[in-house]
């Protein structure tokens, strides 16, 4: 196997503080942050290099003139800063290229009781833009963290009346429930709406959503679309939005048993992770957002998962200070790759931070979300990493290494509906593909892995060898099972060596 790149730089500041002169006259001293920025010249550029690497290999080989085409596909992507679009000889009208450019910038703040009135970090991301104005606020609250919590209401009403000069609370604490299932409510956007019209927000009032991925994505996609968009701050509280899908771009709900069918493409005014919410979760979901972290060192940061091996038995426990760290680089892996790999509002095909996902949201389905996302991500991942063996991309021995990691996390690697079948005899769980393919648009694209943190683009799954990695699985945990079931005084994680090696 290839010498992977040392990385170890990357570790002596797990965040990068930013420049100053983004928050003129604040001090995050109780957290850190990181400052994501997004270009939509960034498509554009990604694409042209592509294209041209795609001309420089025509040229190569002959195949063609090499432009043909090219130009017809730059002026369908609508986004061509530096390049002048000849309009077509038959055109009747009169051509315009119209370029618009648009920059965000967002910070992501890492920090512990962000509603103790002596953390000056909530402030402060409210008046980023406006420090002299008192701000008003529409706070959307899961029910389940305030159950958890049960004096958060009260210390938000608190932090709210020490910084009074800052910040209005307008009207109620909104509740609402969490989890998948607040996403599948059709009625729930709507009172979101009513709620954000109710309180008089517009554009230069926040929505502030507290709660896990499902409520910032259902709070989120209704604060896109109030007024064309108002500005929206997500408190992520499961390990799964603080070291993901909070620190994006993107919200959705579900709309007739399709997941994520309906939402925008809207980064958020900013976002704060709180450590203390992670401090009271149960334990299955600290375990499930870890497959996220997983996933993102897998295909970018091979450091960061020799980091996460090194430290399993501390990672296993759920030790707050390497729970925390972890959280804070899956994170960044997160941020860098919306703003720095091309595609911020996936307008192309590939989508590389969906690794493992085909199958994850296939299973989700078929299981009717008794496994949560993090622990269909688990199985995604285990099984897209043995598939990217048979098919000769990841050298041999690199899947088990990924099982042993991801089994001695505490996740399960197998479920029964990873062989379920329709009345032709097809696995469903292959229909995955084919809806995978229908939500990106264009051709299928399925990241798989070239190593331990290089990912790699394909265009096509052979369904035999799919069946082959699932045979792999389902033998292994049938084997891992026996071995624990002989009641011997070796630990699991010699047994577990001990399946790995036969």
């Amino acid at each position: 196997m290839a010498r992977q790149p040392d990385r170890a730089s990357n570790y002596r500041s797990l965040i990068k503080n930013s420049d100053g002169e983004v928050f003129p006259g604040h001090t995050f001293s109780s957290g850190q942050f990181i400052n994501l920025q997004i270009n939509a010249y960034q498509f554009y550029n990604h694409f042209q290099y592509r294209a041209q690497r795609n001309v420089q290999a025509r040229q190569k080989t002959g195949n063609g003139d090499p432009w043909r085409g090219l130009i017809v596909k730059l002026a369908e992507l609508n986004r061509l800063p530096d390049l002048d679009v000849t309009a077509p000889a038959t055109l009747r009208g009169a051509w315009q290229q119209q370029h618009v450019r648009v920059d965000y910038s967002f910070p992501v703040v890492s920090t512990r009781d962000a509603f103790d009135i002596a953390n000056p970090d909530f402030r402060a991301v409210l008046s980023l833009r406006e420090p002299q104005r008192r701000h008003r606020l529409a706070i959307f609250l899961d029910e389940g963290v305030a159950k958890a919590m049960p004096g958060l209401v009260e210390q938000i009403h608190a932090y709210l009346r020490f910084h009074h000069e800052a910040m209005e609370l307008i009207g109620d604490i909104f509740m609402m429930p969490g989890g998948e299932a607040c996403k599948n409510d059709p009625a729930l956007v709507e009172r979101l709406l009513q709620a954000l019209s109710e309180r008089a927000i517009d554009r230069h009032s926040y929505s502030v959503a507290i709660g896990g991925g499902a409520v910032l994505d259902a709070v989120g996609y209704a604060s896109a679309i109030f007024h064309r968009g108002v500005r929206h701050i997500r408190f992520p509280t499961t390990v799964l939005a603080q070291d993901d899908s909070g620190v994006g771009v993107k919200n959705a709900v579900n709309w007739q048993g399709q997941k994520n069918l309906i939402g925008t493409f809207a980064p958020p005014w900013a976002v704060v992770n709180d450590a203390c919410f992670i401090d009271i979760l149960p334990v299955r979901e600290k375990r499930a957002g870890l497959a996220e972290a997983v996933k993102v060192a897998l295909i970018r940061d091979h450091a960061f998962f020799l980091m996460m091996e090194k430290q399993l038995p501390a990672l296993a426990a759920f030790d707050s200070h390497i729970l925390n760290t972890v959280i804070a680089r899956s994170a960044s892996l997160h941020m860098h790759q919306i703003a720095h790999g091309g595609d911020p509002f996936e307008s192309g095909s590939a989508r590389p931070l969906d690794y493992g996902h085909w199958v994850a949201h296939k299973l989700e389905r078929l299981t009717v979300h008794a496994l949560s996302h993090g622990e269909a991500v688990a199985i995604g991942l285990a099984l897209d990493a043995r598939y990217s063996c048979l098919a000769g991309l990841l050298p041999a021995g690199e899947d088990a290494r990924i099982y042993r990691l991801l089994t001695q996390l505490g996740f399960d690697l197998w479920h029964p509906q990873l062989l379920a079948q329709d009345g032709q005899g097809e696995l469903l769980v292959l229909q995955g593909l084919k809806e995978f393919r229908e939500h990106l648009g264009g051709e299928l694209t399925i990241t798989l892995l070239a190593a331990i943190g290089s990912g790699v683009e394909v265009h096509e799954m052979d369904a035999e060898l799919v069946r082959a990695a699932i045979d792999w699985l389902q033998n292994l945990h049938a084997d891992l099972a026996a071995h624990l079931a002989t009641g011997s005084a070796s630990s699991s994680a010699s047994k577990l060596q001990t399946v790995l090696a036969v």
